[in-house]
């Protein structure tokens, strides 16, 4: 009885242990499109963690398996195998797909209201805030003349 049970153990920690591998995540990016350099690779995924998939939306394409983050990761390591800096690169994908594909978009022309809207509301809604307290006073208490007679009654007692 004793050593079903250790088979039955066994089996199942086994089973629990090919789930919780499979349950990693596993990155999208394929070894063929890895580069031999070590350098290159880096910098390659270090990009594609920076740019959106234009299909998932939510995901980098370093992590989405559509097909267009694949070809968009293999663009990016031809470009950076042909010599190109790292701000070329997302250039040319930017020149390409729109300033959309970018996860944080650059801090220029039309974006800038995008990187000051939430600091100006911020500041604002202290100024309303500290405003709102400032004219918020409490109500001058005033009692009738037998309101006082009747206090100066309870507080002798």
């Amino acid at each position: 009885m004793i050593a079903a049970f250790n088979r039955w153990w066994a089996g199942c920690a086994g089973c629990a242990l090919a789930l919780l591998l499979l349950a990693t995540p596993a990155l999208a990016v394929q070894p063929d499109e890895m580069l031999a350099d070590p350098v290159l690779e880096a910098r390659a995924r270090a990009i594609s963690r920076e740019i959106r998939c234009p299909v998932c939306q939510g995901e980098s394409i370093d992590d989405s398996n559509a097909p267009i983050s694949r070809d968009l990761r293999i663009i990016i390591r031809e470009r950076l195998v042909a010599g190109d800096t790292d701000r070329e690169v997302v250039d040319y994908i930017v020149a390409r797909y729109g300033e959309f594909v970018l996860f944080n978009p650059r801090p220029e022309g039309s974006n800038l209201i995008l990187w000051l809207a939430g600091p100006v509301l911020f500041l604002v809604g202290v100024g309303v805030a500290v405003t709102a307290a400032r004219r918020r006073k409490a109500p001058e208490a005033t009692l009738s003349e037998a309101e006082e007679a009747r206090l100066r009654e309870l507080l002798k007692e």
